[in-house]
């Protein structure tokens, strides 16, 4: 149970609040949600970042005919993916992490799209092609919510109401 800040009487009691009462045992989590945001985000760049490197060949199957030079596009993008994976586990380098994170997932959007244009291209069912375009907004979701560093200043200051 968490409790509320308590106006204080300095000031006229405007405008100046004690922190909360936190017991030993009343800690608020507000970051739990994000963090475990972030800790799927990581995983999901950690995981598909080394597929890059280890099933190149299928990776390059996947980019688009128009985008030039798809064995550097498979490397460059799976580079990118594993460093703001590890981004994402530094305070200082999250933000620049989670917008590297956000614009990388619009870049592949392409391959999204290929691959639910020419289906019978790739060994995947169609009804999941369909599936990854909402799945990826909803993944840029999660990366701008759980990297967001107003929301942790906001948190902090108590005036987040996204808890």
């Amino acid at each position: 149970m968490m409790t509320r800040a308590r106006p204080i009487a300095a000031a006229g009691g405007r405008g100046v609040e004690h922190p909360p009462d936190l017991g030993s045992r009343e800690v608020p989590s507000r970051d739990g949600g994000r963090r475990l945001g972030r800790a799927f985000v990581f995983l999901w760049f950690v995981i598909g970042g080394i597929a890059h490197f280890v099933a190149t060949e299928t990776e390059v199957r996947l980019v688009p005919p128009y985008i030039p030079w798809p064995l550097a596009a498979v490397w460059v993008s799976g580079a990118f993916e594993l460093l703001g994976a590890v981004g994402l586990l530094f305070l200082r380098t999250r933000r620049a992490a989670g917008i590297g994170l956000f614009v990388l997932t619009i870049c592949v959007t392409p391959v999204h799209v290929y691959m639910l244009q020419r289906p019978d291209l790739f060994a995947v069912p169609y009804w999941a092609l369909v599936l990854r375009l909402p799945l990826q907004v909803a993944l840029l979701a999660l990366i701008a919510w759980s990297t967001a560093p107003w929301l942790r200043a906001a948190e902090k200051n108590g005036s987040s109401k996204t808890s």
